[in-house]
């Protein structure tokens, strides 16, 4: 056994590619020790962690707030990593992408003071003390360009005019894969497409005794094909994607024949039983089909299987809704027979698949009714409190900690006389809203006055509207909310500063763009929004949630148009795609070919949300900078020539927007954060009549009249 022992070693070492590695061709790894080192009928049992969507969440804490947040971050997370360790030696630690960008810090050391070649990320120095083993891609990777994510993680992707700087870059200590992503020029894979992980773990033998057996572990990873449409200035030109299930297909009889015992899908994507198609944003059912041991899946932020911690949240409608002939358990974490976990968003959650498998006629066969799925949260021990943190994470980031705070106080030159907050902005509420779309009708304006483009110039008599979403409103739990509040206040004496414009607006990559509809288009688009809420049956007198699920909040579009000229309602006793009432601008009813010009950011305009029509094919406007950037400017124009003050009556009351009205017999809520109802009184949200009590989440449950 000891002379198995050196040649185990000798195996992992000879196996493990340094960080970063662009590797393309995963090295040919050994099988198994050969079975007659193995007895037949040992057993092994071992635990594959997940965690996704982390967005550069590394500590407990609101950088838009300037306060601590218990729940979430990766200092918690790694109490949780410690816990699943101890109770399964036998372990291996994913993470699933989305990792770099999603809050100041990430912004920061990105944009405003990039981290040079020879620093690290902070939330790659978090992962590297977490001793990850491996990870793959999302999304959110590729928003800060091609050459940044060279660099952060080491990777030369041998892509024309996308150079890594010389030497060895800062990056995750652990091989990072992508599956699905190739070089337009190369046509080749631009992170090595998969890699097998040799691990040296305990089994039992058939006798009882313990005994040590190799599994190599083969990890593969995919992203949404729409990436080239939300990232096109990134990434047009010189970088193609593949479906999942295809590339799927191609790479596991490769996997297979160099080793692979186990293999785990990490899929950027959730859960779309619709029939499978290679543009699908959630693939990960379909992957399931495919041959693999195990699924890893993200993008949604949501939690599956249900939680099993004592009085956790109720199964996601979203996931409650799937077909029963879909062969998805969301209770246990089965997809097709395939375990499956997804751990939420921002470290709130471990993802755990312990797993048996049998050696059985020269291979490792998995045993299905030995495998169980968690996805575990801060509160899994009693159901209430949160596992405490592990302090060594804020040590490591200390100094990107508090530089993030100072570039966060820095001001803005302009106060307000109102909170901006995203609470109810579900049931009309606009003041995080309405100057977003004030600053994008500005600088769309601004844009087609002064272009000495003649078709542009041709568009000047065309009205300029503009939509946004709630970005913050609720996705990622009950403290997920925009709150700017008012200001100069003795707790912000300079009024508002450089982390309010990322509180209203979230997401920093994003550009703005413009695209020019007709009426027919516009009131599709509003469908579309609307299709965020439930259906209500005025006759029900059991409770109804008028917002069953906040998974797409960001596709919940409010227009606006100067001087409140655009009007709407919205019918939610109708069916999706039959709400929308008494469109009007300028008091006229809107006709199917009447001309508007739109001002959103690229994700939109590009097709993100599918939204009809919307595709990328009616954009007039790509501007170069940033929405956020966008908003803070406008914010800095008002202070110079707005009298330095942001106000109620002239930038957060115009509500475009207002349901239809209809009496329920039973009780309509609305789930938002708890204590804020004096927010919609002072704004005048009259149809928020009273709040609740806690729901499993944390969310308090607002009372809404819709009759008013």
């Amino acid at each position: 056994m000891k002379k198995n022992h050196v040649m185990l070693a000798a195996l992992i070492a000879a196996g493990v590619v340094g960080c970063g590695s662009n590797d393309h061709d995963a090295p040919t790894l050994p099988a198994s020790p050969a079975s007659d080192r193995i007895a037949e009928g040992t057993t092994v049992t071992f635990a594959l962690m997940e965690t996704t969507d982390l967005h550069s969440n590394v500590l407990g804490y609101n950088y838009y707030a300037l306060a601590e947040d218990t729940s979430l971050g990766m200092d918690r997370t790694a109490t949780l990593v410690a816990a699943a360790r101890a109770e399964n030696p036998n372990n291996v630690l994913l993470d699933d992408g989305d990792v770099i960008q999603g809050t100041l810090l990430g912004d920061l050391q990105a944009v405003t003071t990039p981290v040079p070649c020879s620093g690290t990320l902070a939330v790659h120095k978090a992962m590297n003390a977490l001793k990850y083993d491996g990870g793959g891609m999302g999304n959110h990777e590729f928003n800060y360009g091609l050459p940044f994510l060279s660099q952060v993680t080491n990777t030369d992707f041998n892509i024309p005019g996308v150079t890594k700087p010389a030497g060895t870059c800062g990056a995750p200590a652990f091989p990072l894969v992508l599956s699905n992503v190739t070089g337009v020029a190369s046509g080749k894979p631009i992170f090595q497409p998969y890699k097998l992980l040799p691990r040296a773990f305990t089994a039992t033998a058939p006798d009882g005794s313990p005994t040590s057996v190799l599994l190599n572990i083969g990890i593969m990873s995919f992203v949404p094909p729409q990436i080239l449409e939300w990232d096109q200035k990134n990434l047009a030109g010189k970088v193609a994607v593949s479906g999942a299930k295809e590339t799927a297909q191609q790479y596991i009889p490769e996997m297979r024949s160099k080793g692979a015992d186990v293999i785990v899908a990490l899929s950027h994507g959730g859960l779309d039983t619709a029939p499978y198609s290679p543009k699908m944003e959630n693939p990960s059912y379909h992957l399931a089909g495919t041959g693999i041991d195990a699924l890893m899946i993200g993008h949604s932020h949501l939690i599956f299987p249900k939680g099993k911690e004592t009085g956790a949240a109720a199964l996601d409608p979203s996931f409650a809704a799937l077909p029963a002939s879909a062969n998805i358990d969301a209770v246990n974490g089965f997809v097709n027979g395939v375990p499956t976990v997804m751990a939420q968003s921002w470290g709130r959650r471990l993802g755990i698949i312990k797993m048996t498998m049998v050696y059985q006629g020269g291979k490792w066969v998995a045993q299905p009714g030995k495998t169980t799925v968690e996805s575990r949260g801060f509160k899994y021990k009693d159901g209430v409190t949160n596992v405490a943190a592990d302090a060594s994470i804020a040590t490591l980031i200390a100094t990107e900690h508090a530089a993030t705070i100072a570039y966060a106080k820095q001001p803005l030159g302009v106060t307000t006389d109102f909170e901006m907050s995203s609470y109810f902005s579900l049931v009309g509420d606009v003041t995080a809203i309405q100057l977003v779309n004030q600053a994008q009708i500005d600088y769309v304006k601004n844009f087609i006055a002064t272009s000495t483009d003649a078709t542009l110039a041709s568009y000047k008599t065309i009205p300029v509207i503009s939509c946004s979403a709630p970005f913050k409103a609720g996705r990622n739990g009950p403290s997920d909310f925009t709150d700017v509040a008012p200001g100069a206040t003795p707790a912000a004496p300079v009024g508002l500063q450089i982390r309010n414009p990322g509180d209203i607006y979230l997401y920093s990559n994003n550009n703005l763009q413009a695209v020019k509809i007709k009426g027919a288009d516009l009131k599709k688009w509003l469908e579309a929004s609307a299709s965020q809420f439930g259906q209500i049956d005025p006759a029900k007198t059991t409770e109804q949630d008028l917002v069953p699920s906040y998974g797409t909040i960001y596709n919940y579009d409010v227009f606006y148009a100067e001087n409140n000229a655009l009007t709407y309602q919205i019918d939610v006793t109708k069916p999706a795609g039959s709400r929308i009432a008494n469109l009007t601008y300028l008091g006229k009813a809107v006709a199917d070919g009447d001309d508007f010009i739109v001002a959103t950011n690229d994700y939109r305009a590009g097709g993100g949300g599918n939204v009809p029509g919307i595709d990328g094919s009616k954009t007039i406007i790509k501007s170069p900078d940033a929405n956020q950037a966008v908003v803070s400017n406008y914010l800095q124009k008002l202070g110079t020539s707005g009298g330095g003050k942001v106000t109620l009556a002239a930038n957060g009351n115009a509500r475009s927007w207002s349901f239809a009205k209809v009496k329920t017999a039973g009780p309509v809520i609305l789930r938002s954060a708890p204590g804020h109802l004096a927010i919609a009184r002072a704004n005048g949200v009259n149809v928020v009549s009273g709040e609740g009590g806690l729901d499993a989440s944390g969310f308090a449950k607002y009372a809404i009249d819709l009759s008013k």
